[in-house]
């Protein structure tokens, strides 16, 4: 583990303008650099570099962050290794402090698997090229497949010999340990004694780590014994969980990030097919059904997936399951069905780039009107199977979380299936509420949400200029304010006015800390309240009026931590009034210059919805003693004591209410 002494030179050495340089051009204006995003495609430049904060922030796709998370994002690699490569690039070295035994064993034991697995992908391919064997069996049949050597050696596929040991000879005499190589997989100790090859005869697949290193492998048989699995992986272990990868994400990850775009396939050869034909943004499940770890992984690139099919309805109907997966992950998906006959690897051996890019944007089709259409082919006219088509189709619409793409795909689904509009929406609402507890909470809080956004119009409405919060905001939406004033603005002083009395000159940490601190109120979102820690303890250090750096927040070790100041801090950088207030010369206020009223009111909305909160909670004590179940009847001391909590509590909202001149619904 890196101490924290060096990740601190490493942020200090850091300069944000100079990393992403590495990887982007960009463009001074202003303060700040421009540059098209790195992450997704545009024309007009919204990705933004400020070397003052010392952070980047696209306003198009979202992504921001620090120099080590761009690393992070841009290159796939981890925390550490983006670490590493920040310290390389500015000379310094790095120190890692000790770790107990267990810890170093079991990053030893990593290390030592990964060294195994590149030596033994090298093996492999040698073997392939280097040995009569390899050139006449491999070889030959990578180049049947169609394979150029370019892409042989960009996927640095292999060969293991026939003989059944003479790949775990040769590891062994290399000075590779027996344990390493039966934990990989690479090896199986036979009962009787001795060794065999997992991959004998087999033609090889390296699977990459997003950082790129080996981490498993997929072996093919040429055999044509039907006893024998046509492929054979690694088994689980510390370095490869099946679950949590992609084949060819390394190869591909850039291409989904500018294209905003991922095309899944199912297995090895059509990634390497598609790739040689000039289509980079394609990764496969491997021939395994896909899992919420994977859609994930994906999701970090892009949130949009294609689905090329190749097989018939039976092969197609089987994968729906892993698509709606990708829906409730919040992914567009789109498929493509490919003409009878072919699959990915022998379609793309058949067309060039723009052939097959041309096929895929033409035949590609909306899954939910797909998925419709499949199975409405087969029910035909029978009324009970049409009923359960519906069925289905409300579970698929149901899972996507967002309510105008829901809405969306009703209608389409509607108009397929030839069923009311209305009554379908209907059953997707009551889905959402009936359905997974997940999906009960999602919808609830939308209810919640649709209730507190009406209290907001009754209440007013929201200050011009860029946002701001209503009586009608949640807790997390006033704790995100109360934070982004801190961190922001937190040594800046203002003057408060109350009523008619005079103004008094207050310091904005000084505000909000004092009033939570006085009041016993702890935010209850871990990351924003990581974030006002991280201000008070450097507060402490700096004193009242002095500014907080920006890069305590945003070099933040947790990444979520981090990416949530590097939106509070770019929230209001991307708002440009409109042009209608400079038309009418209305004067519209910056953040900076609407805190005296927007901070107070802020504070206070926070307390009267906290307060609200504990008077309901005491009110429903109250109510579940009325009841009369067993277990819940309360002392008279103790409902005394409940009722006098409840009235202080009321008394101290109505004086806030009194305070923002107006009732807090």
């Amino acid at each position: 583990m890196i101490d924290k002494a060096t990740i601190d030179r490493i942020f200090a050495a850091a300069d944000i303008v100079e990393v992403v340089s590495d990887f982007v051009t960009l463009r001074k204006k202003g303060v700040n650099y421009q540059a098209c995003c790195p992450f997704h495609n545009e024309k007009t430049p919204s990705f933004v570099v400020s070397p003052t904060k010392g952070l980047f922030k696209c306003f198009g796709c979202g992504k921001g962050g620090n120099a080590v998370t761009f690393v992070m994002e841009h290159e796939g690699m981890s925390y550490v290794e983006a670490l590493k490569w920040v310290a390389k690039k500015y000379g310094i070295e790095v120190v890692e402090k000790e770790l107990s035994e267990e810890e170093t064993r079991r990053n030893d034991d990593r290390e030592s698997m990964m060294v195994l697995n590149s030596w033994a992908a090298e093996w492999f391919r040698s073997a392939l090229h280097d040995t009569e064997e390899g050139k006449s069996v491999g070889l030959s049949y990578f180049r049947h497949r169609g394979f150029t050597d370019e892409i042989i050696r960009r996927f640095q596929l292999g060969y293991c010999p026939k003989g059944g040991e003479e790949f775990t000879r040769a590891a062994l005499a290399a000075g590779y340990k027996e344990d390493f190589l039966t934990t990989t997989g690479l090896t199986i100790k036979r009962e009787t004694g001795g060794y065999y090859d997992r991959f004998t005869e087999r033609v090889m697949f390296p699977i990459h780590s997003m950082s790129g290193r080996v981490v498993a492998f997929g072996g093919r048989t040429l055999r044509t014994d039907k006893n024998v699995a046509k492929y054979q992986n690694s088994p689980e272990s510390e370095v490869y969980s099946k679950k949590n990868n992609l084949y060819g994400i390394f190869f591909a990850k850039k291409a989904i990030a500018q294209q905003r775009n991922a095309i899944l396939v199912e297995g090895y050869t059509d990634v390497i097919s598609m790739h040689q034909a000039g289509v980079e943004n394609v990764v496969a499940s491997s021939g395994t059904s896909l899992t919420v770890e994977q859609v994930k992984l994906l999701k970090r690139f892009t949130d949009n997936v294609t689905v090329i099919y190749d097989g018939d309805d039976a092969g197609i109907k089987a994968s729906l399951r892993g698509i709606d997966m990708i829906l409730r992950e919040g992914l567009s998906v789109r498929v493509v069905l490919l003409p009878d006959g072919e699959d990915p690897d022998s379609f793309a051996r058949g067309h060039n780039a723009t052939e097959l890019q041309d096929f895929i944007r033409t035949a590609e089709e909306d899954f939910i009107s797909f998925k419709a259409r499949l199975l409405m082919r087969e029910a035909r006219g029978d009324v009970i199977k049409r009923a359960a088509v519906v069925g289905e189709m409300v579970a698929s619409i149901a899972e996507i979380p967002d309510a105008i793409q829901r809405a969306m795909y009703v209608k389409e689904a509607a108009k397929v299936m030839d069923v009311d509009e209305g009554l379908l929406g209907s059953e997707v609402a009551k889905k959402r509420l009936t359905g997974t507890a997940a999906g009960d909470d999602e919808a609830k809080e939308f209810i919640r949400k649709q209730e507190t956004a009406r209290r907001a119009a009754v209440a007013g409405s929201v200050t011009a200029g860029g946002g701001g919060v209503t009586a009608g905001s949640s807790i997390e939406e006033l704790e995100k304010e109360l934070v982004k004033y801190l961190i922001k603005y937190g040594h800046t002083g203002f003057e408060f006015k109350d009523g008619k009395g005079p103004a008094t000159e207050l310091n904005v940490a000084e505000t909000i800390i004092g009033e939570l601190q006085s009041n016993g109120l702890e935010l209850r979102n871990p990351m924003l309240k990581a974030l006002h820690d991280t201000y008070v303890a450097h507060y402490g250090e700096l004193g009242r009026g002095v500014e907080v750096p920006a890069h305590h927040f945003i070099t933040h070790t947790d990444a979520g931590v981090a990416n949530a100041a590097v939106d509070l801090l770019t929230a209001d950088d991307n708002y440009t009034p409109s042009k209608l207030w400079k038309r009418h010369e209305i004067s519209v206020a910056s953040e900076r210059e609407r805190l005296p009223e927007a901070l107070p009111r802020a504070v206070m909305l926070y307390k009267s919805k906290v307060i609200e909160e504990l008077s309901a909670e005491l009110r429903a004590r109250l109510r579940q003693d009325d009841s009369g179940d067993e277990g819940t009847e309360l002392s008279e001391t103790e409902a005394t004591e409940i009722l006098r909590r409840i009235t202080a509590l009321d008394r101290e909202r109505t004086a806030i209410a009194k305070r923002l001149s107006r009732l807090i619904l």
